[in-house]
Parts: structure tokens; sequence; C-alpha cells
């Protein structure tokens, strides 16, 4: 979401003290002057440089840091200035046939400062004269970009820094088109922001005492259960069957019971995990509270055990992303991949959608599996690769729909997945009632979902992936590194992955497709980001540098294999290769 820039003006030659000085002239917030304020006393300059040198940049989905002080983390004051860059840049889009005063959706998680942070943006985007919709109390992120569409607002904002640890938190910024913001609108939010200086109010009660906030809270919620129930619209197929569900102490769990209820759950039907039931900012019985993290679903393993329930159903803390396990006749938990979940939820669409296939369009990013594509190519649907995020799935399925289209799903191997009828983003609620629907039916013919997943295999082919990460010290290393790989063979870029000759090499960073006529990818360019993927007989892999993370993310995929066990092998043996020819001096760490 975000990256570290130098902060504008003359920065770069202003001592560290003068830039503490600076700081503790603007801050307001007593907690995080005295951060600054201690640091000083100790004359801890290299820690203040850290703080106070660079600044928390504005991307392509808003801000995401760890919260302290400083111009380069999330706290008060930069909560007020993206606030204030965000309004400017609002106001400066309306047409002079607008009606002002235009609205911005203010939505906040249960994380540390939460809605704190979205008090104070409240506060800024009223000093600027915008109206405020809010909800006024916990919502999982797609409610936002729900909601932005909805009550046609200009913007929408959420607090939250979705699945990452507990010391961190984020500022997701959303269109008036329900999607996240996509280049070029980021870079020109980040020049408004660059310019704000002056901090209009530091009212946290402006929510309380302002004409300019209207609570949406109950319409929001009402029209958000009223698109599932469409959403769970298909004709029953049975009874529903009980599972294990866990918002792995988050939002998830208010909305998750609405869905149900929508679905035809007796009580009995959804065992929660009672110790990850309820929101808390530690997330105490989780090193890390994403549901792909090796072990964050142990908890819920045990107890879906001890309660019979075949299935576990999982939420990140912002329920935005959603996940699946079910118990085998073997003995075994398995936890279904993205990818292998992206497929399942795809064919259960493709099952029950009234839509033409010459019209239906589906959608992933080109670091996902490329079975949805083998699909669309036997069923005779359009089917999209993007790059990668929700921020490019939701827009290019909004630009299919403007050529006549019909988008009806779009998912990311990150376990996000997306109905455009609900949300024009990724949601974990939708995604869940989609899936239970799926197993009802499933049910109801003899199969159950690992069952259906090798049976879409025995149909469209074998394709297994291979994906983790590698620890990059510093973007200038992942740079570096990307570079020596371009000119690993004698200038040029490698010509084999061990014993496998690259077919394709696309490159959109430098912006060369060797699979195109003109060299040209068939995908966006983009300098500032590293990414390059190749095409081998058997299979495809994606290396890329993390925009969040200090981390090269690779995705390995076999493709076209005789069966599951031989995809699997060929795409750890690609990605064994990848790794030991690559990225050797580099720190690997699995998901």
């Amino acid at each position: 979401m975000a990256t570290i820039s130098t902060t504008p003006g003359s920065m770069s030659s202003t001592s560290v003290q003068e830039l503490a000085q600076k700081w503790l002239q603007q801050d307001r917030d007593p907690e995080t002057r005295k951060e600054i304020q201690d640091l000083l006393s100790v004359g801890d300059d290299v820690a203040l440089e850290s703080r106070l040198r660079r600044r928390i940049a504005f991307g392509t989905a808003g801000l995401r840091s760890s919260m302290q002080a400083g111009y380069a983390h999330m706290n008060s004051l930069t909560v007020l200035q993206a606030s204030q860059g965000l309004a400017t840049y609002i106001l400066g889009q309306q047409s002079s046939h607008s009606v002002p005063p235009q609205a911005v959706v203010m939505g906040y998680d249960a994380r540390y400062n939460s809605e704190k942070f979205a008090r104070l943006a409240a506060a800024a985007f009223i000093a600027k004269g915008l109206d405020v919709l809010w909800f006024g109390e916990l919502v999982h992120t797609p409610m936002v970009p729900f909601a932005v569409e909805h009550f046609s607002a200009a913007a929408g904002v959420m607090i939250t820094a979705s699945h990452n640890p507990a010391r961190d938190n984020g500022y997701k910024v959303y269109w008036a088109n329900g999607c996240q913001i996509i280049p070029p609108r980021d870079k020109d939010i980040a020049t408004a922001i660059d310019l704000e200086t002056d901090i209009l109010s530091w009212d946290h009660n402006a929510i309380e005492t302002s004409s300019a906030v209207r609570n949406i809270l109950a319409e929001a919620r009402g029209a958000y259960k009223r698109a599932i129930q469409i959403l769970a619209r298909p004709a029953k197929h049975g009874n529903m069957l009980p599972f294990t569900y866990t918002p792995m102490h988050g939002v998830g769990l208010p909305f998750m019971q609405e869905a149900v209820e929508i679905l035809g759950f007796t009580d009995h039907g959804m065992y929660v995990v009672a110790a990850q039931a309820n929101p808390d900012a530690d997330f105490p019985t989780v090193p890390f509270p994403n549901p792909e993290e090796k072990g964050a679903l142990n908890l819920a393993m045990e107890e879906a055990t001890a309660s019979g329930s075949q299935l576990i159903i999982a939420n990140d803390p912002d329920a935005d992303r959603f996940a699946a396990a079910e118990y085998l006749d073997d003995g075994r938990w398995h936890q279904f991949t993205g990818n292998e979940m992206g497929a399942l939820l795809a064919a259960y669409v493709l099952e029950t959608s009234s839509v033409e296939r010459d019209q239906m369009a589906m959608l992933a990013s080109t670091v996902s599996s490329r079975m949805l594509q083998a699909i669309a190519e036997k069923e005779g649907f359009r089917f999209q690769s993007t790059l990668t995020g929700f921020k490019y799935l939701g827009n290019v399925a909004q630009q299919m729909r403007e050529r006549g289209l019909k988008p009806v799903y779009a998912y990311e191997e990150a376990i996000g997945y997306m109905f455009p009828s609900v949300v024009w983003d990724k949601d974990g609620i939708a995604a869940a009632t989609v899936f239970l629907l799926a197993r009802r039916k499933w049910h109801a013919e003899g199969l159950t979902p690992w069952r259906k997943l090798q049976s879409l295999f025995e149909h469209y082919g074998y394709f297994a992936d291979a994906n983790t990460y590698l620890i990059s010290p510093s973007p200038e290393v992942t740079s570096a590194t990307f570079a020596a790989i371009r000119n690993s063979s004698h200038g040029t870029p490698p010509t084999h992955i061990g014993k496998r000759k690259v077919r394709r090499w696309r490159d959109l960073t430098t912006g060369y497709d060797s699979g195109s006529a003109d060299g040209t990818p068939d995908l966006p360019v983009d300098t500032a980001a590293q990414m390059i993927t190749c095409w081998l007989d058997d299979a495809v892999f994606t290396a890329r540098g993390s925009g969040t993370e200090p981390k090269i993310k690779l995705y390995v995929e076999a493709i076209g294999a005789a069966s599951s066990a031989a995809a699997k092998t060929i795409a750890n043996d690609v990605l064994k290769d990848l790794v030991s020819e690559w990225f050797p001096g580099l720190r690997l760490a699995g998901i």
C-alpha cells in the first residue's frame, strides 16, 4: 500500500533536530509528541532520522505502516495530512456542475487507534468542506466501497491494516466508482498531500457536533444484507451442513451471522471459535492474523475436530479475505490455497449464473493460477488477466462492463475474491456465502469441496503452485537483485531455469515481452515496480518485489501435468531452481 519517499521542500537539507522541532510544532497528539521529545532528550539521532527524514508515501491503496511518531509512520499527524490532501484533491475534481458539498464514507476496524484515526480524518474532511458518511461502529472493509457506490459518495476511507501484525495500521482509499484508486490518481493525491502543512482541525468530537456528518450504519447494513441475499438467490440444494468459523480476532462475526441467517442455518449450524470470536487488537492466539500463515488455523482445527464439523471457514481481521479447510477421509485437514478456492468458486458461479457465456467475464491477477483461463477457454466465457491487486481487478472489471460484458467474478491467489453484484473489491463475507452455497449444492451431488476440486482437475487439467517469498533488506537490494537477473546471461536475461528453457520472458518493469510481435507486454508497465514472468514448457512463474513489505514474492505454477502429484513436483522443482539461481543471497521464508 505504501512506500517511503522523501518529504517535500527542504527536508533533505534540514538537520534532524530541526525536523524534530518541526514535528513538535505540528503534532498535538500527546503520545507521539512524547516519543519524539524522549528521543530528543537522549540524543538518539539515528531513531529520529529513521522516523522523520523520510515520510510514508501515499500509494495505490493509501497508507500502511507501524504506529509510532514520525513522518514515516501511521499516527494522528500523518492521517490528518493525508486526509486534508485527499479532500483537496476531491474538491479539485469537482466539475462546475457539481453540487457541493460532496461526501466521503469513513470506516474503521478494531485495531489500536483505528477509531481515533477515523475521527481525525473525518474532522479534516469536515474542515475542508466535505460531508462525512459515518458508520459509528466497527465494520468490515468491503462495507466502505459498498457504501461509496450505494450513497454515490466522492470517495471512501477505511482505517485498517488488514492482516498485518498488531503494531500496524493503514489508511485505505476508494474512489467514487467503489474501486481502490489506481495510477495516476494515487500520484496526484500524493502531490496534494505533500502540499499540506497546516492542520486545520484536531477535533476528535467533530463527528458528534458537526451537521456535515450523517450516520449511515443502519441503511448501509440493510442494503449490504440485501445484496448478499441476491447473491444467495440460487435454489437450495438440500440442508446446510455444519461448519466451524473464525473471524481471527477481527470484525467479521456479525456479518457472518447475517450471512448464515440468509442461508437458512439453524442456531447450531455454525460453531464459532470462542477464543477468536471477538475483536482483539492484540491478536493473542495467532502470531500473524492471516489465515494464509502456517498454523493460523490450528485452534480452529482443534475446535472443529471436537465439534465434529468437517469444514472450517476463516476471515482475516477486516474480513475482506476468506479461507477454508476441509477434513479429509484420510484423517488430515486440507487448507485450500487461494488458487484452489479461486477455481472452486468460479466453477460454482459458472454452474449457477444466468448470464450467457458470450457475455460472461471472469478475471484473475497475473500472479494467480492459469486454471481459470483454461476453464474459460473450454467453457466459452471471457477471461481477463490484470496486474496484481484488486485495485486493478475492480477497475478492469468495470471497464469490461462498459464494453457490454458482464463481470461475475474475480479472484487473486492471496485468498481474495470479488463478486461485482455486491462490491467491486474482495469481500470475505460474500466469498464465504458463495462457498457455503456451493458446498450445499455439491453435497447434494455426492461431492465434498475437495472431491469437486479433483473433478475440476480431471476435466480442465492439473495445476499446482509453489508460492513463497524471500526477505529483502531494502528496496535498493531488491532493485539491484532484479537488475542482476536481467543481465545474468552475458548481459541478457537468462535463457534457462535449471534444465528448463525459458519459452517466453515478460518484464513489466522494463516493458519487454518476448511473446508479442513487437515486444510490447500485454499488461501495463510500471518502471517503479519489479515484476518478471517466465513461461516454461510445463510451468510459469512470476518474481516481483512487494510494494508493502520487505519481500520478494515468488509465484510458481505447474500447468498441464498428468496428475496432482506430478504438478506439485514440477512446481517445487522450478521453485528450487529459481531460488538457487536467481536469489542465492536472500533468505527464504515460507508462507
